[in-house]
């Protein structure tokens, strides 16, 4: 059997960061200008954090959806580095989604990492579910995101009816109550 072709790899590389691109356009938003997140993190963009987030600037559209694939590219070379087996372009994206949205130790040095080596696939996805705390505390819109990871992981449908407005009344209900805030 031959090796997979450079095209055929860069093209499940591109349909993995375009689901994680989905899933985190989805639960993070945008926001042009920097905010602490619910935990205190200075963020900017799609969920972009890190010292080079300049308080008080104005980030353009390109910029932010530049942050974006960069910070996507940062977290699939995670996943891949920790879990270098063959993944299917469902699994890739809601790993790489997960690695984006809480770093690299989603995928490496964890159960999930454990059992995705150990090739139990259901279980590593089942994993996901666990990843819904940020500052020790359970947030509705960390719980959803996990959820719609999980679904992908495990090739499931999503966002069956109206993705947008479904996403919003979740996330507004989980704002409301006092659970997550990124509008």
């Amino acid at each position: 059997m031959s090796p997979p072709s450079k095209r055929l790899v860069g093209s499940v590389a591109g349909v993995a960061l375009t689901l994680a691109a989905a899933i985190a356009t989805r639960w993070e938003g945008v926001r042009y200008t920097p905010y602490r997140d619910p935990v205190g993190v200075l963020t900017v963009c799609y969920g972009h954090t890190g010292p080079d987030v300049v308080p008080g600037r104005t980030y353009s559209r390109a910029e932010c959806e530049a942050l974006l694939q960069h910070d996507l590219a940062i977290a699939r070379a995670a996943v891949h580095r920790c879990i270098p087996v063959p993944l299917l372009p469902q699994i890739d994206g809601a790993l790489t989604d997960a690695a984006f949205n809480l770093g690299p130790r989603v995928v490496c040095g964890s159960t999930l990492q454990k059992k995705a080596l150990a090739n139990d696939w259901p279980g590593a996805c089942a994993q996901l579910d666990l990843w819904n705390k940020a500052g020790g505390r359970v947030y509705d819109g960390l719980v959803y995101r996990r959820d719609d990871e999980r679904a992908l992981c495990e090739g499931r449908a999503l966002w069956p009816k109206a993705a947008g407005s479904f996403c919003r009344s979740r996330w507004a209900a989980s704002s409301a109550s006092g659970s997550a805030s990124r509008a």
